[in-house]
């Protein structure tokens, strides 16, 4: 796992110099209004330490998914307004360039005074950005700081190699980590490398295929890997049992028999639910009412779907988390967005709220769920990347982290 030792904002000085800042501001939109900006307020501290000792401090972040270059519903400009408010008494510009870096960008940096900050539009907005082609445009963000620094906040986009949060890198002379990235680079990074023991992993979602290799990883780090979500139901069909009409990755029943007999060769503890709350069809809408039952995972009807997890599985999941010192966990117990299938995960969040244990939860939907049930002031770490914090739980190499220098 690298990462763990990198230069961060606290190692360098910027009084006076030009310092460009990859922040996370892919904030959810509604008619131009910015919905919750945790991303923003996340970013805070590094900008404020920034401005403080004197950098001149030009942030660029990325926002949505721009399909035909410019479009003003993903301007960045909402974004400028908010942190010009929660930023009150600093001086904040928006540079209104669809190119990116273009004159306003340009005249707008050139007339910064120290401790004064600068807003870029959506980097997306240059169709490069995502691409190997991207240099140009890493060359042009560097020049605009007169390739002095480059300081690393987002950690949700550290897993692409874009122009702006790995291409650049090669053009600025210092690099750092700012305090959100090294937040997650500490927490993530040492749940996994380094736990205090025992150390629990909780894996739910839906499809196997999109944990394939964290489930490995995992299940050679930690001492119990509990599974729940939609992902049980492949386990449990592994292991020969009857799921009705649960989803299932048939194309994973070996894998996930592999995982089982790996966990059982280690002596590790695979926990998967006991008992299942069921009902004869997906609620739709998602958040609508819905007749449930509860019975014995290893006897699913076979004209009905698991949903959540049972009461009997939520007590076994949540005595293993009061002995646990450490708990990792990514993805949601059922499907946590409906009032009466929610409960599964509720108990999750409720267990981590009262152990003592670290506890870091793996972003995606996860994080959702634990803010959307009121649980985010009693977890240790929420992380603020989905894909990324996925990958770095399985071990990989991130590129936005990877491009940062070492202590």
């Amino acid at each position: 796992m690298a990462g763990l030792n990198k230069v961060s904002i606290d190692d360098i000085s910027v009084k006076g110099k030009k310092v460009l800042v990859r922040v996370d501001f892919n904030v959810p939109l509604k008619d131009g209004v910015i919905t919750n900006d945790n991303r923003i307020t996340a970013a805070l501290p590094t900008i404020k330490k920034l401005v403080a000792d004197g950098g001149k401090v030009v942030l660029c972040s990325h926002l949505g998914k721009p399909k035909n270059g410019p479009e003003d519903k993903f301007s960045l400009k909402p974004a400028a307004d908010r942190l010009a408010e929660l930023m009150e008494g600093t001086k904040v510009t928006f540079a209104k360039d669809d190119e990116v870096v273009g004159e306003n960008a340009k005249k707008a940096v050139a007339e910064m005074q120290d401790g004064e900050i600068v807003v870029l539009e959506n980097t997306r907005f240059r169709g490069n950005e995502e691409t190997k082609n991207g240099e140009g445009f890493s060359k042009e963000l560097a020049d605009l700081v007169d390739d002095e620094v480059f300081v690393m906040d987002a950690f949700g986009s550290a897993h692409r190699a874009h122009a702006s949060t790995a291409g650049v890198t090669k053009f600025v002379k210092e690099t750092a980590v700012g305090y959100l990235m090294q937040k997650e680079i500490t927490y993530l990074g040492n749940a996994v490398e380094n736990p205090v023991r025992p150390f629990v992993a909780i894996l739910g979602g839906a499809k196997v295929a999109d944990k394939l290799n964290v489930i490995s990883n995992l299940l050679e780090k930690c001492d119990t890997l509990i599974i729940g979500g939609g992902m049980a139901y492949t386990f449990l069909k592994a292991e020969g049992y009857e799921i009705g009409t649960s989803l299932v990755d048939d194309e994973k029943l070996s894998y996930c028999k592999e995982m089982l007999d790996k966990a059982q060769s280690m002596g590790k503890k695979l926990l998967l639910p006991i008992d299942t709350v069921v009902a004869k069809a997906f609620p739709d809408p998602i958040d609508g009412e819905i007749e449930t039952t509860v019975v014995d995972s290893h006897n699913i009807p076979a004209d009905c779907m698991g949903l959540d997890i049972g009461p009997k599985t939520a007590e076994l999941f949540a005595n293993e988390v009061k002995s646990a010192k450490t708990v990792v966990w990514n993805g949601p117990m059922g499907v946590f967005e409906n009032p009466t299938l929610a409960k599964g995960t509720l108990s999750v969040a409720q267990a981590l709220a009262d152990t003592d244990a670290t506890t870091v939860i793996g972003g995606g939907d996860s994080a959702a769920a634990v803010i959307n049930l009121g649980f985010a002031d009693k977890m240790t770490h929420i992380s603020t990347g989905g894909g990324a914090s996925l990958e770095y739980l399985e071990g990989k190499v991130l590129p936005g982290i990877d491009v940062i220098a070492d202590k």
